[in-house]
């Protein structure tokens, strides 16, 4: 049995598998964590900030993101940086953190409140302004020695500020919120903003020149310095938290379900890009009209100007681990390996799979991952093809018997329509599942390819072929090389519901166990025959320690829908899911 799970929503939360701190309370703990804010210092170094105390910060453009201590387990919210070395963080409870080493160290700070702070503002190295809730206006001139509380005039929220200099600035927040000043903010004007919509994010580029972002695809700018907004068409209605500009009057908004859109007249049009992900996105930063990053549940760069943006692997959608120390996670087109226990990741390449080509060359969209050891390993996923004269779907594995640095695509796949989850035993046995359909007639089944021969060939086998209603094999755990166990839906209004599978003959043949539940099951993970976990819709957990004969409801917490489990041994797991949500447990989640 080896470490393997699947993420449907984002992974971040990884690099806590390696450094997270030992519990000793019993059950289920959040650990989940999503990006807020984002810096760029340069073109290869970029700081961002979030959930659970979460700084990440990259020296390599992305390549390989390592977590610096915050010191505080609060959401961070806000964040700025001077130059290269100073920069400050704000976020909930009245936190704020100050850098002067490019983001390696953080300090904490006093700010005198217990207000939640949400964005914040430098003029130079040691004045700075910070804003949050119930109209909170913090301002400090000793790099954060000492903050003081200024009069905002309102209770509204306010969640986003900008100081072009040393008087001017200006704050935006709740219910249309506009406040601006001219004299460092020993007062603040409110201003007519002709939107009640709540506002988020505000950037300038000139004295004159600058955009508020906000609720319901809100983007308000003005072009007199805040004397007068005017609304602009924003092509969404998705919520946007983000905005930045670049010095020739380029900028970018971000938002819900992975929008980015662009301008390039200074927030007059703006013009939709894609993204590549469908997870929630709440900052930007450019160090360059070509150079950026946009944060929130994954991390996204690009070097083109948002014409194309790349995951850099903090979006994960599965991962497997062989120790404490090496793993690997895919997302997308992404594969990304760790040799640290996820401090840091390498991405790793893979040939062009040349039957990924409708309606032109395309990558493979990959949504599970299984090692053996630390060399034999395969992905797994979809794509589209041609196929009598339209597009299909076909499952791709590739397989890999040296870590990674070489891949080999598999043919055989391709009879199925989705392949979703893997998992090796040992470097010779592994079993696939997925899931395919008839087009023209509504025949729906459960998928499983083999191997005995470690990848050499995969045969296929149907299982649980249906009329009508849909079969789905999200996941599947192998406890030994007879013994494996897949999961997933069965949408049968009658017998349908949460679908556990279980074959002890290596896969020749699958019989139905009783789940007890009408959710849908996303992931399951087993340390042994006997001892296993399954994961669900609407924060379900349920445990069997007779090899699935019986499974037990666990409390875990949360509600949110877990798409992946993994467990070290019978006591030690990890459960993720949407919204960013990872759970740990040292109890077997008792």
């Amino acid at each position: 049995m080896k470490t393997v799970f699947r993420v449907l929503v984002f992974f971040l939360g990884i690099t806590g598998l390696g450094t997270s701190a030992s519990f000793a309370q019993s059950g289920w703990f959040a650990q989940g964590n999503h990006l807020w804010a984002v810096a760029t210092l340069d073109p290869s170094t970029v700081v961002t900030v979030g959930a659970a105390g979460t700084i990440l910060r990259t020296t390599d453009g992305g390549t390989t993101w390592t977590r610096q201590p915050s010191g505080t387990s609060t959401t961070l919210r806000g964040l700025s940086f001077v130059d290269a070395n100073t920069g400050t963080a704000v976020g909930d409870f009245g936190t704020i953190l100050r850098t002067t080493d490019g983001g390696t160290t953080w300090t904490l700070q006093s700010s005198g409140t217990s207000n939640s702070l949400n964005g914040v503002s430098f003029v130079d190295a040691e004045t700075w302004t910070a804003v949050g809730t119930f109209g909170t206006i913090l301002s400090t001139t000793d790099g954060g020695a000492t903050w003081t509380l200024q009069s905002s005039g309102t209770s509204n929220s306010l969640n986003g500020v900008s100081f072009l200099d040393a008087g001017t600035g200006t704050a935006v927040g709740a219910s249309g919120t506009i406040l601006y000043t001219t004299d460092g903010g020993a007062t603040w004007t409110l201003q007519s903003s002709g939107t009640t919509s709540t506002l988020i994010g505000v950037a300038f580029l000139s004295a004159n020149s600058g955009c508020a972002v906000g609720a319901g695809g809100t983007i308000l700018c003005t072009a007199d310095g805040g004397g007068t907004w005017t609304i602009e068409p924003s092509t969404t209605t998705e919520e946007l938290p983000g905005v930045r500009f670049a010095a020739d009057g380029t900028g970018w908004a971000v938002g819900g379900i992975g929008t980015i859109l662009r301008t390039a007249d200074s927030g007059a049009t703006w013009t939709r890009q894609s993204s590549g992900t469908s997870t929630n996105l709440s900052g930007v930063s450019f160090v360059d009209a070509n150079t950026g990053w946009a944060v929130g549940g994954t991390i996204l760069h690009t070097t083109d100007g948002g014409a194309t943006w790349r995951d850099q692997g903090f979006g994960g959608v599965a991962a497997s681990f062989v120790d404490a120390n090496t793993g690997w996670v895919v997302s997308g087109n992404t594969i990304l390996h760790t040799a640290d226990g996820g401090a840091s990741w390498t991405r790793v390449s893979f040939p062009a799979v040349t039957d990924c080509g409708c309606p032109f060359p395309n990558q493979p969209s990959f949504s599970g991952v299984s090692f053996a050891d630390a060399n034999t390993g395969a992905v797994v996923g979809k794509c589209l093809s041609w196929a009598a004269h339209h597009c299909v779907n076909i499952g791709v594995l590739l397989h890999t018997s040296d870590g990674g640095n070489t891949w080999g695509y598999s043919l055989g796949a391709q009879t199925t329509n989705f392949i979703r989850a893997v998992s090796f035993t040992d470097t010779q046995n592994a079993i696939v599942v997925g899931d395919g359909r008839m087009d023209l007639q509504p025949f729906f089944w459960g998928n499983t390819l083999r191997t005995a021969n470690g990848g050499a060939s995969w045969p296929i086998m149907r299982v649980l072929y249906r009329m009508n209603y849909s079969v789905v094999l999200n996941g599947v755990s192998y406890a030994d090389a007879n013994t494996a166990t897949a999961v997933g839906y069965d949408s049968d209004p009658v017998s349908g519901g949460g679908l556990i599978i279980n074959t002890t003959d290596g896969g020749a043949t699958w019989t139905r166990q009783s789940s007890g539940t009408a959710a849908a099951l996303f992931g399951v993970s087993f340390v042994d025959a006997n001892t296993g976990t399954v994961v669900g819709a609407g924060g379900l957990v349920l445990r069997t320690t007779d090899g699935g004969a019986n499974w037990t409801s666990q409390s875990s917490g949360t509600r949110e829908n877990l798409s992946g489990v993994s467990f070290v041994d019978a006591n030690t797991g990890w459960v993720v899911g949407s919204v960013g949500t990872i759970l740990h447990t040292t109890t077997g989640g008792e």
